[in-house]
């Protein structure tokens, strides 16, 4: 009987009897599936039952082909009965019968349900946000009076390691494309002073343009979608391999130890960034005003002192560590919130990048309309 499983149908007086014997593990599942799908083709009703008093060793598998071919013969409402079940496997029997058949789902004839379901679904993420961005805020708060408290606590290689990652290595490529946008928006503003004859006027539009907006905006982008990505992707790793539960179980606060000095990094290389990446967008400005308006350099430098003042660089260096306060909290929160799957792990970093230069911008809008409110 322990050898191989049966099913076989037995004749008792006017009922049909289905007597299950043997093994029904997953071992034998070609040989079940197929009994089972014979079985079915008979029909139900109450006039037949389900024998599996005679059942050596019964696991998941075979638990979930009885409840199958229960489930296919049952008729108008009547379910076939399951004599013989041993108390060993009664537990398991019923617990896969809890389990409820999926229906196709339908579709809505309300074409605008699909939309709305959307909508809603994203404010409620977006609400999940901002908890999720307020209690990162208020763990980093904490951090930092444990850190003021305790200055010897603080990771300084840590911060180190962080700040040659996202702001020395990050160097080339910020130089590189803030020049690339002085030479740009010289070019244009040239090109159309010029139909007025005051081309001169381009370092006017260039100094402010860049020390006020377009240098902090360009470097936290870039900041936002090459460190940002990296911090998300990094925390999100290591939670994935339960690295953060392990810190939490020796005692260590994850804030303290990834966070803060990711934070702090950030916190310092951005300014810098900032003020190399201004440097080269008005260098490459110059050139262009040099070499496309025909403004010698002297001239340039002239008039580039007279049209700016201290308070559009200042602008521009206040804003600088608050971009990065955003862009780190965000990506901290984005990492810390990965799952256990890659798919989690891409989710998460796609969106920290989304929303870290979501929030740039909104911050950049708020700043302009706080200094353009008190004379700045």
């Amino acid at each position: 009987m322990d050898s191989n499983p049966t099913l076989e149908k037995v004749a008792k007086g006017n009922a049909l009897a289905l007597c299950a014997a043997g093994p029904w593990t997953a071992p034998f599942a070609p040989a079940l599936e197929r009994m089972v799908a014979e079985a079915e083709a008979i029909g139900g009703g109450g006039t037949i039952s389900i024998d599996v008093s005679q059942v050596s060793r019964l696991d998941t598998f075979g638990a979930w082909l009885i409840e199958r071919l229960r489930r296919s013969l049952t008729n108008g409402g009547v379910e076939p009965p399951i004599a013989g079940l041993s108390a060993a496997y009664a537990s398991l029997v019923n617990e896969v019968r809890r389990v409820q058949s999926s229906d196709a789902p339908t579709t809505s004839p309300l074409r605008l349900r699909a939309p709305l379901e959307q909508i809603g679904r994203s404010v409620v993420g977006f609400g999940d946000t901002m908890v999720n961005l307020v209690a990162m805020t208020g763990a980093v708060t904490v951090s930092t009076l444990r850190v003021l408290r305790h200055p010897l606590s603080f990771r300084l290689t840590s911060t180190v390691h962080h700040l040659e990652q996202v702001c020395w290595r990050a160097v080339p490529i910020v130089v590189l494309i803030t020049f690339l946008i002085g030479c740009i928006v010289a070019q244009q503003g040239i090109f159309h002073f010029r139909k007025f004859g005051a081309d001169v006027f381009v370092v006017d539009m260039l100094g402010v343009l860049v020390l006020r907006e377009l240098g902090v905006l360009l470097v936290a982008i870039m900041v936002a979608g090459r460190s940002g990505s990296a911090y998300t992707a990094e925390l999100g790793s290591m939670k994935m391999r339960e690295e953060i539960d392990a810190l939490r179980t020796m005692g260590f606060d994850p804030t303290d130890v990834l966070v803060m000095p990711r934070l702090v990094a950030l916190l310092l290389a951005v300014p810098m960034l900032t003020f190399l990446g201004v440097i080269a967008a008005l260098y490459g400005g110059g050139l262009v005003a040099w070499f496309y308006g025909g403004v010698e350099p002297d001239a340039f430098l002239m008039r580039l002192r007279d049209s700016i003042s201290i308070d559009h660089f200042i602008v521009g260096m206040i804003k600088a560590p608050v971009m990065a306060l955003v862009i780190a909290v965000v990506a901290c929160v984005e990492g810390l919130a990965v799952q256990g799957s890659a798919e989690s792990l891409g989710r998460h970093t796609t969106s920290s990048v989304v929303k870290s230069i979501f929030f740039v911008i909104v911050m950049d809008g708020l700043f302009a309309i706080i200094f353009a409110s008190i004379g700045m």
